[in-house]
């Protein structure tokens, strides 16, 4: 494997931030924020160059394509010829129920040459979650195939939305629908890209609901600043990588930094239309030749899991790991740089508001285990108390955005409700955190994830990680229990590995050893054995499902 700090001269991070200029990043696109931008051109139409590729799409059952920048600009124009045919223009919302398949991208860049909104349906959602989604956007007109056309029969007759479905081999196309590929043949492949502008919206998202139900927003045109700068200073993606984000474009991480991201810097992507196992991970790491790999630490615990043998076969080969979606384990960090001989850095952001804090591969500063790195150049972020008052260094708070002092902040609030999170000029995160005195930013857990006990206050993640580095344990979840006597005690769902059963005699063994790693007051109390944790569709661990049930469990006994 290739050291970078050999290959390329990093710039620092303290020098690259102090110069930072939003216009140096705008000055990038062919467009202008101000006057006039288009996303598919910024993605597609300037790259369009002899042999440029734009995608490597591999199939679940082994087909594989490459497609180039012109062939999506000419396929994205007849998708926009389709769109207007159906009365769909700019500001409209288009969404897209589909899996990873040259014609999501194909319906994403078309969409956004029409002018309009591209709006992603992770394709595990059921009708309730589509319905949901589409209703509250407004949504016009949804792309989908056969395998998920079930899901919209009640809703576009609710909603009146036009339907188009993209059928594959041996599949046919609902008679109430439009064929995909027919009408893409009878459009023109030329349209003129639709001009807007850097506050106009780019992508009609949804929170993942990992505290509550999901809510709207508007990710706008100047939000592919912030994207560039990721791309660029984080996962630091060269011209010579071959890239792959793992995460579903369904979701924040993989719409942002899997399609747009890459395709803004004119870098092919890589989309596998199979489920995540190890077998796959590794076949298409090496068959792919993937030098730049990102994703969430919830697959690569997968990989853990299964073991150094399977890992073998790409031992080296990975230059750069990137993680995102949920703080990265130091036994994770540990595990690759032995095993993988890649260095994987955990990065932190949010749907509202894109990647923000990381630790940078493309920067050079020092990287502390644990931490989720330095804010993002374009980033002020603070810690602050339940007041909005900044905290003194290693106090646990809340993480904020200082809004004025963060140009490529872009997040305007949610859809049709309140967004009590942005106020006082600050937007609040909702994640508490402790800022280390060289600005490092620690993750302590969300708000409502913090367990008190005995007067003090344990953050999930540090008991999370002691567990994660016994040998028996592969997944687990920590909350706080109510008790009587010390408010909460803390209590861990554990999920174990292959080999090992469940008894009191390992419960012990893991309350000891993280009680010895840890500390006295903050070890679990109480080990609960199960076969799954609850998560979100994008694979985030919802504790507050875990900690709810413990608190019905409490108040039924009480009753008693």
């Amino acid at each position: 494997m290739a050291d970078p700090s050999v290959e390329v001269k990093l710039r620092t991070y303290d020098e690259h931030k102090a110069a930072f200029k939003p216009e140096d990043i705008a000055a990038h696109f062919s467009g202008d924020l101000a006057t006039g931008i288009n996303a598919c051109v910024e993605c597609c139409d300037r790259h369009v160059a002899p042999g440029s590729v734009a995608l490597e799409w591999e199939s679940a059952d082994g087909r594989r394509a490459t497609y180039t920048f012109e062939q999506m600009r000419d396929l994205s124009a007849r998708f926009a010829n389709y769109l207007k045919s159906r009365g769909v223009g700019p500001g409209d919302v288009v969404a897209g129920l589909l899996p990873r398949t040259p014609e999501l991208l194909v319906a994403i860049l078309g969409t956004w040459r029409a002018g309009a909104v591209y709006q992603p349906l992770f394709t595990a959602f059921g009708s309730k979650a589509v319905e949901h989604r589409l209703q509250s956007s407004a949504a016009k007109l949804v792309v989908t195939d056969p395998a998920n056309r079930a899901k919209l029969n009640e809703v576009a007759t609710k909603l009146t939305i036009t339907v188009v479905t993209r059928a594959d081999k041996g599949e046919t196309v609902d008679a109430r629908d439009d064929d995909f590929h027919a009408m893409l043949d009878k459009m023109s492949p030329v349209f003129e890209p639709v001009m807007r502008r850097g506050d106009d919206g780019l992508l009609m998202m949804f929170t993942s609901g990992a505290t509550g139900l999901p809510k709207g927003l508007v990710a706008p045109l100047k939000a592919l600043l912030n994207f560039r700068v990721y791309m660029v200073d984080a996962v630091d993606l060269r011209p010579e990588d071959k890239f792959w984000n793992i995460a579903d474009p369904g979701w924040a991480y993989g719409l942002y930094y899997a399609i747009t991201g890459p395709l803004l810097l004119g870098h092919a992507t890589t989309l596998y239309d199979g489920p995540f196992t190890v077998e796959s991970a590794y076949r298409v790491i090496e068959t792919h030749g993937i030098t730049n790999l990102a994703g969430a630490p919830t697959a690569y615990r997968l990989l853990i899991a299964a073991g150094s043998g399977p890992a073998a076969r790409v031992k080296g080969k990975l230059r750069v790991v990137s993680s995102a979606g949920e703080p990265l384990n130091p036994e994770v960090i540990r595990w690759f740089a032995t095993e993988l001989q890649a260095p994987i850095r955990d990065h932190y952001g949010q749907t509202e508001l894109g990647m923000m804090v990381n630790n940078h591969h493309g920067l050079e500063h020092e990287v502390h285990m644990g931490s989720a790195g330095l804010a993002m150049p374009g980033f002020r972020v603070l810690v602050v108390n339940a007041e909005g008052r900044e905290q003194a260094d290693n106090v646990p708070g809340e993480l904020a955005v200082d809004i004025a002092n963060s140009p490529l902040f872009w997040f305007k609030g949610y859809l049709n409700q309140a967004t009590p999170s942005i106020a006082n000029g600050l937007y609040r995160t909702g994640d508490l955190v402790e800022r280390e005195p060289d600005g490092h930013i620690s993750f302590v857990g969300r708000n409502d994830d913090v367990i008190t006990s005995a007067g003090y206050r344990i953050g999930p993640f540090d008991v999370e990680s002691a567990l994660l580095e016994h040998k028996a344990v592969v997944e687990t979840a920590v909350v706080g229990k109510p008790d009587p006597e010390r408010t909460e005690i803390v209590k861990a769902f554990v999920v174990l590995q292959a080999g090992y059963e469940p008894s009191d005699a390992l419960a012990e063994e893991l309350r000891q050893y993280v009680r010895k790693r840890l500390s006295a007051h903050a070890y679990p109390r109480e080990i609960e054995f199960v076969t799954s944790l609850p998560k979100t569709p994008s694979g985030k661990l919802q504790r507050f499902i875990l900690r709810n049930q413990e608190k019905e469990q409490a108040a039924q006994k009480a009753a008693h």
